[in-house]
């Protein structure tokens, strides 16, 4: 006696079959796939499989990509035109209520639809006013999905176009949370920033303030006389840029002298402000972060964002603009999201699932996940203990297109990262 599956799978009647299998006498049970095209490529190669016409493929591949954007601060003339043009595209868009009546100043635009429908609405929008335009031409550029340009300087090129770079952490503290103070003596910690070189580090982020929650600051003298020997030391035998961890002007500049190419601010250029005048003076990349309060009082309190991603991406192009302003180039700025500065555990995980929407502003994105406590709320593992958590959010942010991960274990997460964007670019 045969199962209910088994009978499926036996020869049929010779009678004709609407089926590819009828020749053989075989019918294929119906089945169902959801199947959600990440890449225009995608869609392509599943229409072919399936043997639809060549021209098919062409006009149906842009119609199978569903995209959304969310456009910020338009006036109500501008929500009330790019609505009334998305809904004639066969997309939809929501604006605040009140943008019908101009009874709002301004609201922010959610619109979705294929990329075929977007299209159409790009070429509606070009030349109106009320920022139309400008919103049409920045619509054209997410579409287009572009990788960063590299940062080429006279220290050293940061290519983001393959798996994400790796940054070494070389904390040069006699209290940092993760790895308790091993690289406070000097040639300990060169000795360590070679390794990690060697282990495929792309650059090496040297800092001698602890930024854990709670922490203390220390002089600017102090934090000198821990960073610069090392960086001396440390330009002389590598050949990957060396950034160093400061919010201070001077302690930066000393360590621009003494070898380091790139500045990793915290506080995202909002601490010292001649820190962007010096990284566009030394035509320095700078990595600009974002970050409530002080690494003393960030988590302190109820930690609350209205809108998680969006505030953070304001907070961060205005650090970008800050830069550009004082005569940066705009590709030279890397935004990092700050997890763990400022956010509770939600927060930090939420921001590694919307890497995406940071990847959209058009900066290079760094992230630092390594071994921080909202691995350790999942886990319950102490710091120095999170290697395996770790190395799980680190296949996340490369999928979710991290361009830098700032690391730990450079050996273990470069071996992580390697086959996190070998699946990601399958």
């Amino acid at each position: 006696m045969l199962t209910p599956s088994q009978a499926a799978w036996q020869p049929k009647s010779t009678k004709k079959q609407p089926c590819i299998f009828a020749a053989s006498g075989y019918h294929l049970p119906l089945m169902i796939r959801r199947i959600d095209f990440g890449s225009e490529t995608e869609a392509r190669e599943a229409m072919t499989r399936t043997g639809v016409d060549p021209r098919g493929v062409e006009i149906m591949a842009r119609k199978f990509l569903y995209v959304t954007f969310v456009a910020t601060g338009l006036r109500p003339a501008a929500c009330n035109i790019l609505k009334q043009e998305m809904l004639a595209a066969g997309g939809e868009a929501a604006v605040a209520r009140g943008t019908v009546n101009c009874s709002v100043e301004s609201s922010d635009a959610i619109v979705g639809g294929t990329v075929k429908q977007m299209e159409i609405l790009v070429a509606k929008l070009e030349g109106q006013p009320f920022g139309l335009s400008e919103l049409a031409a920045g619509i054209k550029t997410q579409l287009a999905g572009t990788v960063p340009p590299p940062i080429e300087w006279a220290g050293g090129r940061l290519d983001f176009s393959g798996p994400p770079l790796l940054m070494g952490i070389l904390n040069i503290t006699p209290d940092s949370f993760s790895d308790g103070g091993k690289n406070f003596d000097a040639g300990r910690a060169v000795e360590n920033g070679v390794a990690m070189a060697e282990a495929g580090a792309a650059l090496i982020d040297v800092g001698g303030e602890s930024t854990r929650p709670g922490s203390e600051p220390v002089s600017e003298d102090g934090e000198k006389r821990r960073v610069i020997p090392v960086i001396e030391d440390l330009a002389r035998r590598v050949k990957v840029p060396i950034s160093i961890d400061t919010y201070r002007a001077g302690t930066a500049r000393a360590a621009l002298d003494a070898g380091a190419s790139i500045i990793n601010d915290v506080t995202g250029l909002r601490s010292d402000n001649a820190m962007a005048g010096l990284a566009a003076e030394r035509k320095a990349p700078v990595v600009v972060m974002h970050m409530r309060g002080t690494p003393k009082t960030m988590q302190a309190g109820r930690i609350e964002y209205a809108d998680l991603v969006g505030e953070i991406s304001s907070v961060l192009m205005e650090s970008v603009e800050k830069a550009v302003t004082a005569g940066l180039p705009r590709h030279f700025v890397i935004i990092d999201p700050g997890i763990g500065f400022g956010k509770t555990a939600a927060h930090n995980f939420e921001i590694v699932a919307r890497l995406p929407e940071l990847g959209s502003l058009g900066q290079p994105v760094l992230v630092g996940p390594s071994q921080k406590a909202f691995i350790g709320a999942v886990t319950g593992k102490a710091a120095g203990e999170r290697g395996w958590g770790t190395a799980a959010v680190v296949s996340a942010c490369v999928s979710n297109g991290a361009h830098v991960i700032r690391v730990h274990d450079v050996a273990a997460m470069r071996e992580v990262a390697a086959v996190a964007a070998a699946v990601r670019d399958k």
